[in-house]
């Protein structure tokens, strides 16, 4: 197959939650195991550090990356999911494998006429630990793709696992309450491993202990590790007790509790006996985006006529709830044009907006080009429940997103967001000169 025929069998020849939602889920880790076998259990080839949370994963995994890139590590990462390319999910020192590499595992696979029947993650999950293993990496970082517990990428036996947090995200799967996503996410700790919260109280927080302690690992709040003595946020600067100042190019309120956990990531590694100087962690967190193609995270540029364009991949009410904290703060007109999947929690992000953002906020809504959009007309109906008087809509993206900037003056915001697929959609359709 050449490329595009490979592409189109793993989109379309097999069960995929990107795509399908729940009904594309395959829970359980029988049919991948089988899978890693039949390609010689490549993850056992290469030691790890494997990541969980709500939020904050895609951010705590490609700074780690980072890290360890600039410490001398040939280092993968494996996230998820693409904003523009498949390839994006796969990368060995900041570069993603090559379209041929896509091609020749899937190759093998077919080659291979098993009879397990894997989800397109657990294809994915094996191809990209195949790649790793290849490659020789000195260690990989893995985030996993949905849960913990039964996610595809929890065969690993990691070094160390992280957790970000833990809040309210594909309910109808990992359960309707906090103890009960805890559960799922704590699933990847394991026995005699130690383990890194980034961000956890009350029930949470006990929830992990208690796991931890069944299994015998060490836990560590990394909010009680007090490294963090000064920060702000919004400048991506902060003073640290053990790695002096650092600078950070992801900014936002939210990044802290990300920088708290992979400091104390870091200090854990180097406890095992990781070489990663001070001006490693430096360097990592400074060019993060520029070592491991980090795109979404509050990725913000001026436009040609003086339009501040912010572009963010936050997709649940918890994202949300510091995303309308940061644009109701900003000087000038804020634009929004929102895009969402059916299965969040929509109308609470709707119903936040309206009761935090200025009242002079202009609202544009569009669907992001996927199975699983909130079509245009839905949205817009949720934006009326929640009092949301909305400017214009449009099915089509780009065409929403000319509509949007039209609207917007020197000095205003134009943010786009809502999904990953949104902002992957336009980041392949515009033109390199309006690119966000």
């Amino acid at each position: 197959m050449n490329y595009a025929d490979t592409l189109e069998f793993l989109y379309n020849s097999m069960p995929a939650f990107e795509r399908q939602g729940s009904d594309g889920y395959k829970p359980g880790l029988e049919r991948v195991k089988a899978l890693a076998e039949a390609f010689g259990n490549p993850h056992k080839s290469f030691p790890c550090v494997h990541i969980a949370g709500t939020n904050g994963k895609g951010s705590t995994a490609h700074l780690l990356a980072a890290i360890m890139q600039c410490a001398g590590y040939r280092t993968g990462l494996f996230t998820s999911p693409h904003l523009e390319h498949f390839e994006e999910r796969i990368r060995i020192d900041g570069r993603p494998i090559t379209q041929e590499q896509v091609v020749e595992f899937v190759d093998r696979y077919r080659a291979k006429a098993l009879d397990i029947e894997p989800s397109f993650f657990e294809l994915t999950t094996v191809m990209g630990f195949d790649a790793f293993a290849a490659a020789n990496v000195d260690i990989a970082i893995v985030e996993t793709g949905l849960g913990g517990r039964l996610d595809s990428t929890n065969i690993v036996d990691p070094l160390l696992s992280l957790i970000t947090n833990v809040d309210f995200d594909h309910t109808d799967l990992l359960g309707d309450t906090l103890e009960a996503i805890a559960r799922e996410k704590a699933g990847i700790i394991k026995p005699g491993r130690p383990v890194v919260v980034s961000e956890a109280n009350g029930i949470v927080r006990s929830t992990f202990e208690a796991v931890a302690q069944e299994k015998g690992a060490r836990v560590s709040f990394a909010e009680d590790c007090g490294e963090i003595i000064a920060a702000r946020p919004l400048d991506g600067e902060y003073e640290t007790n053990t790695f002096g100042q650092i600078e950070s190019a992801l900014t936002g309120q939210w990044q802290v509790a990300n920088a708290r956990g992979v400091l104390e990531a870091v200090r854990q590694l180097r406890q095992m006996g990781y070489i990663i100087p001070d001006n490693a962690m430096a360097e990592g967190f400074l060019n993060v985006v520029k070592l491991t193609g980090l795109r979404g995270r509050w990725t913000e540029r001026e436009l040609s006529d003086g339009v501040r364009l912010v572009y963010d991949t936050g997709h649940n009410p918890a994202g949300w709830r510091y995303i309308v904290d940061r644009l109701s703060r900003r000087d000038g007109r804020v634009h929004l044009l929102l895009g969402f999947v059916a299965d969040k929690d929509v109308s609470a992000i709707l119903r936040m907006l309206a009761e935090k953002m200025p009242a002079d906020t202009v609202y544009h809504l569009t669907q992001p080009d996927s199975h699983r959009a909130l079509h245009v007309e839905q949205l817009a109906a949720l934006a009326s429940a929640a009092g949301i008087a909305v400017t214009s809509t449009s099915a089509d993206p780009i065409v929403a997103y000319e509509k949007a900037k039209e609207g917007a003056a020197a000095g205003d915001t134009l943010y786009v967001g809502g999904s990953n697929y949104l902002i992957g959609g336009l980041l392949s359709s515009l033109s390199p000169q309006a690119h966000p």
